[in-house]
């Protein structure tokens, strides 16, 4: 399988964008942005189609869309994190973008590229090119390392920002900042498993590394290698079974992980729990 160019090509970008995606899932389910990430998803189908429509590499509106929109939220919030009702908003306003590209894009440009709206929907991780495999893992890569870089920092102010901003963490530009990189994540990993699932890879890893331990940086490392792991077991899977897509696979792989990691939390909860004392005091019978 592994002197397959496509197979290595999937690889190559898959672990880069896996592990991003692992990374910043940690963040997102830590500041309880899952909600702001589904949003993503629905950014990244539209910003593609937007630019099928005008007749762009679909990349240039993944990245252009997710990280403007992201942006976009986190200032409007003004907090340390965004708030539900501007991301419910914004996901209807951009859900009805979608649907205004998709017309457009299938009635004027979709006889040059039938299947692009299938792509962008669900990835095309076996059929991205070695240059294409390149360039993503070297974008993967240098996201990674901002990611790194603010990771203190961020960990402070996600898990305490009143106390973080007056200890003069830059809280408020923090948050932008991450939710930029989210945006660019959720364009990465359109790429692989798609925008109609990109959440799951964003979030299941993460979810299911907090079932595992409570030590934040434990959790990040952890949840950067499950992803990995859904990645590399999701590949081989539908390498063996061809009648199964990629997307699925990884995502069923991500699934079966955070399934795994609640059971062994609730079975750990279960253990731990104080057991009621059912022992009573002998009673005498007396005649």
């Amino acid at each position: 399988m592994l002197s397959l160019p496509f197979i290595q090509h999937a690889l190559l970008a898959g672990t880069a964008i896996a592990l991003l995606s692992g990374l910043a899932g940690h963040f997102v389910v830590l500041r309880g942005q899952v909600f702001a990430g589904d949003m993503l998803s629905h950014v990244a189908y539209a910003g593609a189609l937007a630019a099928l429509a005008a007749g762009l590499d679909p990349r240039v509106g993944l990245f252009a869309s997710t990280i403007a929109v992201a942006v976009g939220i986190a200032l409007l919030a003004g907090k340390a994190t965004a708030d539900d009702v501007i991301i419910g908003n914004a996901m209807a306003w951009v859900l009805g973008l979608g649907v205004f590209f998709l017309a457009f894009y299938t009635t004027y440009r979709a006889t040059g590229n039938s299947t692009a709206n299938v792509t962008v929907l669900f990835g095309s991780i076996f059929g991205i090119s070695g240059r294409d495999a390149a360039l993503a893992a070297a974008i993967a890569a240098g996201l990674i390392v901002v990611l790194l870089l603010i990771a203190r920092p961020l960990l402070f102010a996600s898990l305490d920002p009143e106390v973080a901003a007056a200890r003069g963490v830059p809280v408020r530009l923090l948050g932008p900042l991450f939710l930029a990189i989210v945006g660019a994540t959720a364009a990465e990993a359109s790429q692989a498993v798609g925008a109609l699932v990109l959440t799951g890879l964003l979030a299941a890893p993460a979810a299911a590394a907090y079932h595992l331990t409570n030590r934040p940086w434990v959790a990040l490392a952890l949840a950067g290698a499950l992803a990995v792991a859904a990645m590399w077991l999701g590949i081989t899977l539908a390498y063996a079974v061809p009648a199964l897509p990629p997307t699925f696979t990884i995502m069923t792989i991500a699934a079966a992980e955070y399934a795994v990691a609640a059971l062994i939390a609730y079975r750990r909860r279960q253990r731990h729990a104080p057991t009621r004392n059912t022992t009573t005091e002998p009673t005498s019978v007396t005649s």
